[in-house]
């Protein structure tokens, strides 16, 4: 340090001095003010990239919000189709059966009568071969004159066995 204050020159100083505040000078209205422009463009961009950023996010969960409540509606709606459907089938099933107990029933009604038809149409044939029957019997018994009461009995007891019914 002693070196410096032997060797110091007040002219030398001046110049420096002079120099130092040209050179400060021209680094504030050249280097400075576009560096600190630059600074504060930077802060400026990543305030508006922050403020972007957060409104994305805001927006993102308003999105969510919307997405979940579509959701959920679709889901409702869904479910109120599969009801509807199952009640639909459900339905058409129960329709299916009663319609099949009509018809089971209709042909049950027609089959029985039927039975009754056939039924009516067979005693009439029936009498109609008892009435035959028995005007035979009795022509034969005219025929033969038999005197005795048994041995009409007999007869007619005879003439029945050898008749067979169809």
């Amino acid at each position: 340090m002693e070196k410096l204050i032997e060797q110091f020159s007040l002219g030398l100083f001046f110049w420096q001095s002079v120099l130092f505040v040209a050179l400060v000078l021209l680094l504030k209205k050249f280097a400075w003010k576009p560096i600190l422009e630059a600074v504060n463009d930077r802060e400026e961009g990543i305030k508006n990239a922050l403020e972007s950023a957060e409104e994305a996010k805001k927006e993102m969960q308003s999105l969510n919000a919307d997405n979940e409540r579509i959701l959920k509606e679709a889901r409702a709606e869904r479910d109120s189709l599969l009801k509807d459907a199952r009640e639909i089938k459900e339905k058409i099933i129960s329709d299916a059966k009663e319609e099949a107990q009509e018809q089971a029933s209709g042909i049950i009604d027609a089959a029985k009568s039927a039975i009754e038809v056939e039924k009516q149409a067979a005693i009439s044939h029936l009498k109609s071969q008892v009435a035959n029957l028995s005007i035979e019997i009795a022509e034969k018994v005219v025929q033969k004159e038999l005197a005795a009461k048994e041995d009409q009995l007999a007869l007619v007891d005879k003439m029945l066995g050898d008749v067979t019914l169809n």
